[in-house]
């Protein structure tokens, strides 16, 4: 009787075991399953966004694949203007009155633009091509105007991922003469930049080897495009350093929005500086100064957002964003470019999505003319259901812009 016992639960321990293995061979199955498909199928049921979660087929009635983080947008009606005469990657613009000044960035990855392009917004037309200092960055610039001097702050000086200068100028955009400034104390890539108070104000960006972020916050006294001081001046730092942020002044406060942290560096021993890939982190964040001289956070962005310093405007007491880029796709590793118009309110300090761009894109340089909003250059993404960057554009569009109340 006892062996008899002993069989009988050698038995259900066989079975109970089969039973095990089985179930865990089919969940394995489904898993793998799973993990194919979020490579390598088509646009899933469900996207997965920043915070949110929406069906694949958007308001704005774009299809997106699983884990794509685009925010529903209403559809806006844009229109193709004439191109502007070279593609631009990582480029900068000031706009002044009717005119869009366009500087520097890559044209491809070993080749760097060293002209400026000028927009005219009452004819809609590209003219007056000239040339910039051959010491001045090429990209990663940071860049503002008092309404007639353009203010150049540091950056990268050549393709791939060379390394940054220290160098400083200033355009008279009347004359289209250049002058000197004191250099930055060091060298930085796209460091946040503004004119505040009469001072020049420079802050963040990436340290000298590209990918570390630079809290220090330096300011120089300038007056109709010359300096006051000879050495820049040391300010309250950061809260949070990194590049690729959108810096504004409105009503006598200066805002820092967006941004990340980390970047591209040049790959150790390449003879051409070529860029290799690191860790970014891409935040939301927003920071104030304003008479008190202490940073005050914001509420945040809807979704993370970076290469965005050329890409607002200010209007109506708003601050209007165009593109940029977001975290990166969590399987493929890819960076995620962003396709939304938004805006930051700044009567009631909120964010709103008010239009789809005509494609995601990064880097684009935008102004605003009577009641048009406008950008150009940039790099753009493969298609509706890629959001990861491709080809680098001169396109230039426009929309009559609509703010929300």
């Amino acid at each position: 009787m006892v062996r008899a016992s002993v069989k009988l639960g050698s038995a259900k321990l066989v079975v109970i075991c089969v039973g095990l293995l089985g179930f865990a061979l089919v969940a394995d199955f489904l898993w793998a399953s799973t993990s194919s498909t979020l490579l390598t199928s088509k646009p899933s049921t469900f996207v997965v966004p920043h915070k949110k979660i929406h069906k694949n087929v958007t308001a704005s009635g774009r299809f997106l694949a699983a884990a794509y983080a685009d925010l529903d947008a209403p559809n806006l009606h844009w229109e193709k203007m004439a191109p502007c005469p070279v593609p631009r990657l990582d480029g900068a613009a000031i706009q002044i009155r009717d005119l869009l000044f366009v500087f520097a960035g890559y044209g491809t990855i070993d080749y760097v633009h060293s002209h400026v392009d000028v927009y005219n917004f009452s004819d809609n037309t590209w003219g007056g091509r000239f040339d910039m200092p051959k010491e001045m960055a090429h990209s990663h610039l940071g860049m503002v105007t008092d309404g007639r001097y353009i203010y150049v702050v540091t950056g990268q000086y050549g393709p791939q991922c060379r390394g940054p200068t220290a160098r400083t100028f200033v355009l008279d955009s009347e004359t289209r003469k250049w002058q000197d400034l004191p250099p930055l104390p060091v060298p930085r890539y796209a460091p946040a930049t503004q004119l505040w108070r009469g001072r020049l104000h420079v802050m963040g960006g990436s340290k000298e080897n590209r990918h570390t972020p630079g809290l220090e916050h330096w300011s120089l006294a300038v007056k109709d495009g010359k300096a006051l001081e000879n050495e820049w001046k040391a300010e309250i730092p950061i809260p949070r350093g990194g590049p690729h942020r959108a810096c504004v002044v409105v009503d006598d406060r200066l805002y820092v929005l967006g941004g990340q942290e980390g970047d591209f560096m040049a790959k150790p021993g390449s003879p051409i500086f070529k860029c290799s890939r690191r860790p970014e982190v891409v935040y939301t964040d927003v920071y104030m100064l304003d008479d008190e001289m202490k940073w005050k956070t914001l509420p945040g962005m809807l979704k993370p957002n970076s290469h965005i310093e050329f890409a607002w405007a200010v209007v109506n007491n708003s601050i209007v964003i165009t593109g940029g880029t977001t975290e990166k796709h969590p399987v493929t590793k890819k960076m995620v470019l962003n396709g939304e118009v938004v805006q930051f309110n700044l009567n009631t300090l909120k964010w709103s999505v008010i239009g789809k761009l005509p494609f995601r894109v990064k880097t684009t340089l935008v102004g605003f003319w009577n009641g048009w909003l406008y950008f150009t250059s940039g790099q753009r993404d493969k298609g509706p259901d890629d959001p990861s960057p491709k080809k680098v554009i001169g396109e230039m569009w426009r929309t009559k812009l609509k703010l929300n109340d």
